[in-house]
């Protein structure tokens, strides 16, 4: 065996509370965002027969949609900070059951403003779950770990596409009339429940941080606070707001996600639109191809961040699955009304898209470090999520103007592809 082989005598501490971790902690944050994005974009099923239930038009629809990201938005740097300041576990709970309640009241809505209302305060109740997310994992996780335990979290968004797509299917065919109600009404309400339910159990059993838990031994314990101590030490700690403000890679990065956010929220607010114009016509048939564009994204998410973390290079990880992404919804607009050609490109471009969201949150904590971490995830994450804004009203407004769903497919693709490019601006110094 040579030197270079001869492993660290603390390698098998390291790999048993690495483990420990992943096994405690990673399932239930999946679980709380599963429940987070699929309250979040269950509107794109709810559309199928909400829009021509309450007369929306594709404007209103986009519109709605989009004013989500607003109160999203606002609110992300002041949760983050709260999160850095009164713990995990206690403002993730509080996070998870407001937004269930919020949720469940869309089972109510009756006109545009209710409407436009409703998601604003949503994204409200919801400002602060994935870049708090993200930031707990960072008290966590080292930066070499950090890609995969990113991608476990992120999982979620395909998950939801697999599971929540044929469940709000199922709901708004078999329950609609029951008591009355509309088939999306029940929907709503059914989903914000497993909200609730993680709400509780997190502020039972979430830990804020690893000196709080008993289950590492206190070799391991000092092996993680080791490793995350040492990755504080090459992040930015002391930095007035001034120059964090003033700090071109803060913008650099920001600019970037907001490209990915364009063709992410693409995807999950149009993709069953999409579908139903190729000749998926009833909910539930077309819940069902929904999922295998999001089953398709699960597999490339899990190859790309052990790839990356497996060889430290980061930005082609992220622009390689953008670029083919954009490419592959750009072609699926040639074929509109080819069901088979369109599930195949659109499950090509949706794992492009998604996948780049999990390779992107590799590389703020590169750059910050203590509260400028909470802050900078926070920012970047608000910036970023702006797009949710843009991405479906453009499209909303663009289909209204034309009547072709091209042209905002058109929009998205170019967007991707003008983030693809300025993630080379990126220093290198995030391949580690």
């Amino acid at each position: 065996m040579t030197a270079t082989t001869i492993p660290r005598p603390d390698t098998g501490v390291r790999t048993s509370a690495y483990g420990k971790i992943a096994w405690r902690i990673l399932p239930f944050l999946l679980l709380c965002y599963l429940a987070a994005y699929i309250d979040r974009v269950n509107i794109g099923f709810a559309k199928l027969q909400m829009a021509s239930d309450l007369g929306f038009s594709e404007v209103a629809y986009g519109l709605g949609a989009g004013i989500f990201f607003i109160g999203y938005s606002i609110f992300e740097v002041p949760s983050n900070l709260m999160l850095h300041k009164v713990g995990a576990r206690r403002w993730i709970a509080r996070i998870l059951i407001s937004w269930s309640v919020v949720s469940a009241c869309f089972g109510f809505v009756q006109t545009e403003t209710h409407f436009y209302v409703l998601r604003f305060l949503l994204g409200v109740a919801e400002a602060g779950f994935a870049p708090g997310a993200l930031l707990y994992l960072t008290y966590w996780f080292p930066a070499g770990r950090r890609s995969r335990a990113n991608s476990a979290m992120f999982l979620a968004i395909p998950f939801a596409g697999i599971i929540g797509a044929p469940l709000s299917g199922l709901i708004m065919e078999n329950m609609s009339g029951v008591g009355q109600w509309e088939g999306w009404r029940w929907m709503f309400v059914l989903e914000a429940l497993p909200a609730l339910v993680a709400g509780l159990l997190t502020w039972r059993f979430l830990p804020d941080r690893p000196a709080d838990v008993d289950w590492l031994s206190e070799e391991e314990r000092k092996a993680v606070l080791s490793d995350i101590a040492k990755d504080a030490g090459t992040t930015t700690e002391h930095m007035s707001v001034r120059q964090f403000l003033s700090d071109k890679r803060l913008w650099l990065l920001s600019a970037v996600y907001f490209c990915v956010v364009m063709g992410q929220y693409a995807m999950t607010f149009w993709l069953p639109t999409i579908i139903k114009n190729a000749g998926a016509t009833t909910p539930l048939f077309n819940g069902m191809l929904t999922s295998l564009p999001f089953l398709t994204a699960m597999v490339a998410m899990l190859f790309f961040s052990f790839s990356a973390d497996r060889t430290r290079e980061r930005r082609w990880h992220l622009i390689i699955p953008m670029s083919v992404g954009a490419a592959a919804l750009t072609i699926a607009s040639f074929f509109p009304h080819n069901l088979t050609v369109s599930i195949a490109l659109l499950s090509i471009a949706t794992a492009g898209m998604l996948t780049s969201t999990v390779m992107f949150w590799s590389l703020p904590p590169a750059f910050l470090g203590g509260v400028w971490a909470a802050a900078g995830i926070g920012a970047i994450n608000s910036i970023g999520n702006v797009a949710g804004f843009v991405s479906p009203y453009v499209i909303g407004s663009l289909v209204s103007a034309s009547g072709d769903l091209r042209l905002g497919l058109y929009a998205i693709a170019g967007s991707v592809i003008l983030g693809a490019v300025l993630v080379l601006l990126v220093p290198r110094s995030v391949n580690r």
